[in-house]
């Protein structure tokens, strides 16, 4: 495929080195033996359009952020500048920057159904202000958040001793005096502040030269951070909401469930706009669901959603209120005799991305990756062998519910390697420039070495070949011949937008590995 340039101008790509992935980092790391609890198994990430913030959600309804730590302070002397500039480049490094609990177990009584809080997405949006934005959504109930980091200011300036003044900017001091109350000259009474202020304050001699009103400064460099809930947009969806994605006009967003997709103004909470509808008039008629939607990233008229039957869409906004059609489809047609009871099951796409110019679509299924070209509806540019060597044991995998595991999957910054989750929480990294032979499985590990095994040396291949490469492998092996295991599974993983940075969850673990 063509890489992207800085400027954003499309450029041919040759083979890639293959890139050697290093541990970075590593949160919430489990000790041995130690029991994970449900609530803390991670659910959603997403890295921000600059690569400076990123995002987790759980299944707990927490959102916990992560700020770039390595670049954070520019400032400094001229000498310490130029020994950044002359130092070895290093790689992101992240650091805890805060959390908040973004929803709650509901219970909807109309249809007597739990809600749980789960996060299922989260999403950026553009920032204001020096102000994070982002969307998070559980099963039916998006909420917009504003993450805001304000500096702690105290109040300073007084005549009176601030040591002698209440949390609540009244003086302290006995407010139970038993003394009489004394009148003033107006025929009033002091109230208790007086009282205070008489018992605990003597004015020198001479009176006060000059009053001394009380202000409010910053006198520390100490900063606090809110999130505050801005928008909840609900009530908008029958279905489980298995998608948002903010439009790149920085007004509008889209939510979809199974078998509909709206969008939404960020300003308007209590309307959005229906914009596909699959829903069949009789349900009995029902073919395939909605699995995924997301924006365009730089056409805020193109959007593009995949179905449970291996397809994607792609559709104008300008066309009609209701995009009943397509502009264009992008789908694979299966091989003849080779139909199967679960060739459905496996060909519904659990997740799509578009690249970073918008010209190429990943789309991972539960067997492969692929990568589209929305210029080619003919089918798919390459296609990566990620579980091919599962297939003898799908029967196993149906009986266990294995293989409805919706896994997400990610592309580069410069859209040269693509990425997703496998089992055993490994994960796998793919060249997808022209030529490359590039294929690394990974472990969600301090080691994401160890599972590798020396390969003999193979002649050169191009990447339609590497179905052969996989297809050697033996039942319930990876493609290292290590035993699979189908209760340790890496379902959500993002790369950084700027570098060669890999965030995985790994149950309740999030890990970090930069090439």
């Amino acid at each position: 495929m063509n890489g992207v340039n800085p400027d954003g101008v499309a450029t041919h790509a040759g083979p890639q080195t293959p890139l050697e992935w290093k541990f970075s980092q590593v949160f919430g790391e489990r000790s041995a033996g130690e029991e994970v609890q449900e609530v803390d198994i991670i659910s959603a990430i997403e890295f921000d359009k600059t690569g400076n913030h990123l995002a987790t959600g759980d299944r707990g309804g927490r959102v916990v952020l992560f700020e770039r730590s390595d670049n954070k302070d520019n400032g400094g002397s001229r000498k310490d500048l130029e020994k950044k500039d002359n130092s070895v480049s290093r790689h992101p490094e992240f650091r805890y920057k805060t959390e908040f609990q973004s929803h709650e177990p509901e219970f909807d009584y109309l249809k007597s159904l739990e809600i749980e809080e789960k996060i299922n997405k989260i999403r950026w949006c553009q920032t204001a202000n020096g102000s994070q934005f982002m969307l998070s959504t559980n099963d039916k109930t998006i909420k917009f958040w504003k993450v805001q980091e304000k500096k702690v200011k105290k109040i300073s300036e007084m005549n009176i001793d601030p040591s002698k003044t209440a949390g609540n900017g009244i003086v302290g001091g006995s407010s139970n005096s038993s003394a009489p109350k004394s009148s003033l000259a107006n025929g009033g009474y002091p109230d208790r502040c007086c009282s205070s202020l008489a018992s605990d304050f003597t004015f020198p001699p001479g009176g006060i030269p000059s009053l001394r009103l009380p202000v409010v400064v910053v006198t520390s460099h100490d900063i606090s951070l809110a999130a505050r809930c801005r928008r909840v947009y609900a009530h908008a969806h029958d279905y489980h909401i298995n998608s948002i994605s903010s439009n790149s006009d920085g007004e509008t967003f889209i939510s979809a469930d199974d078998l509909r997709i709206n969008l939404w103004n960020l300003e308007i909470s209590n309307q959005s706009f229906n914009i596909v509808d699959v829903k069949p008039t009789n349900m009995e008629d029902l073919t395939e669901v909605i699995t995924s939607a997301e924006f365009h990233p730089t056409q805020c008229n193109t959007l593009a959603y995949s179905s449970s039957k291996g397809s994607i869409r792609l559709i104008d906004l300008r066309q009609s209120a209701l995009c009943d059609t397509h502009t264009k489809l992008f789908e694979e047609h299966e091989a003849p005799g080779s139909r199967s009871f679960f060739t459905e099951i496996i060909a519904s796409i659990s997740d799509i991305k578009f690249g970073k110019d918008g010209r190429y679509i990943l789309s991972r299924d539960y067997m492969t990756l692929k990568l589209w070209d929305i210029n080619m509806d003919s089918g798919p540019v390459t296609t990566f062998q990620v579980h091919e060597h599962l297939r003898p044991k799908l029967c196993d995998l149906y009986e266990n519910d294995s293989i409805f595991d919706k896994f997400e999957c990610c592309l580069s910054g410069d859209g040269l390697r693509v990425a997703t989750g496998s089992y055993s929480n490994l994960f796998r990294v793919f060249g997808s420039s022209s030529g490359s032979t590039e294929a690394t499985a990974l472990e969600a590990s301090k080691n994401p070495m160890r599972r590798q095994t020396p390969t003999p040396t193979r002649p050169s291949r191009s990447i339609s070949s590497l179905t052969r490469v996989v297809r050697r492998d033996n039942q319930g092996v990876d493609t290292n011949g290590n035993a699979f295991d189908f209760t340790t599974k890496l379902l959500h993983l993002a790369w950084h937008p700027k570098e060669n940075l890999i965030a995985c969850a790994a149950a309740n673990s999030l890990y970090m590995y930069y090439a």
